[in-house]
């Protein structure tokens, strides 16, 4: 009898703490554990409630069978008293709100309970960035290194997300800056046009994010997503774009030099499309590297049956 009692709590799902349900990837997150069945906590601020769309969000997730739990990353109490209810953490603030995990690193160094946190740190490996060019550049993956490594110094079981571009930023506008749609008569290619970044959208980020929470295999390590068919160089972008709409694009070549002089002439945040352009298809920052165990492990090796949506399909809703 306590065997089998054993074997059926060893089978229960984690409960989920999610702090940022109300922006897009938070909100995708939340939908994620509700759908794998997980205990849904979100711990929200009091004034999210009286938002139209925060509220609409609220209100579908409350309706999906999550609990929402009023507080911020500020308030102490709060977080103690969410981060009791839970297993698992996942942080989703902007990267703006980066530095802010600390209280919450805090506490749940504090409570010893947790079986794993997932830092807001979606999108590249701020450890693998080039950055020495671009203050701009340094100045935004500094924060994320700060907070992994005080994770890691406080000995909390983590699990980081490195899923590069999410497929609403550059690829709505096949990396040009300041369109909205793709261009289809002159095209802007950024270096030699060969180096490769990534892209996923973000639901498939959280599928692959809540299928790391239980897994063994992927604590205190990183998980790298680089999907086939998400993996692009902007040549191979404009190629397929121009098949898709039946026309050659007229190129023009900006180089290495021509971009940072660009990127220096404008001040942060305005510049932050260039930023990423060249962090991803200049340095390669996304791909210049191997996933190397034990300390990273390859997400759609992992999880082969998570479905994502390819380049080629985002770009089919474009035409």
């Amino acid at each position: 009898m306590l065997q089998g009692a054993k074997e059926e709590v060893s089978m229960e799902k984690s409960k989920i703490l999610i702090i940022g349900v109300t922006g897009s990837l938070g909100y995708h997150l939340a939908e994620a554990s509700l759908k794998f069945c997980h205990p849904t906590f979100a711990l929200v601020r009091h004034s999210a409630f009286s938002h139209p769309i925060k509220a609409r969000k609220l209100h579908s997730l409350s309706q999906g069978g999550a609990t929402l739990l009023t507080g911020s990353m500020e308030d102490e109490t709060a977080l103690t008293e969410a981060v009791r209810l839970v297993d698992v953490v996942i942080c989703a603030v902007s990267a703006q709100q980066c530095l802010q995990q600390k209280l919450l690193i805090q506490v749940i160094k504090q409570l010893g309970s947790i079986k794993r946190f997932i830092p807001s740190e979606f999108g590249s490996d701020p450890t693998r960035a080039h950055v020495s060019e671009l203050d701009d550049l340094y100045n935004f993956y500094a924060p994320k290194v700060e907070i992994r490594r005080l994770v890691e110094a406080e000995g909390i079981p983590y699990t980081v997300i490195s899923c590069n571009f999410f497929m609403k930023i550059l690829l709505p506008s096949l990396a040009q800056p300041g369109l909205d749609a793709p261009p289809r008569d002159k095209v802007t290619v950024y270096g030699n046009g060969n180096t490769k970044g990534v892209f996923m959208k973000e639901s498939d980020v959280a599928a692959f994010t809540i299928s790391t929470v239980d897994d063994p295999r992927t604590l205190n390590k990183v998980l790298y997503l680089r999907p086939p068919g998400n993996v692009c160089s902007l040549n191979e972008l404009v190629e397929m774009w121009e098949i898709k709409i039946g026309k050659k694009l007229e190129r023009l070549h900006v180089s290495e030099g021509e971009l940072l002089q660009k990127i220096k002439g404008t001040s942060y945040p305005a510049n932050y499309e260039l930023l990423f352009i060249y962090s991803a298809f200049i340095n390669g920052d996304h791909t210049y590297f191997d996933i190397e165990p034990p300390f990273g492990v390859n997400g759609t090796q992992l999880y082969p049956h998570v479905k994502y949506t390819t380049i080629s399909e985002f770009l089919d809703t474009l035409v």
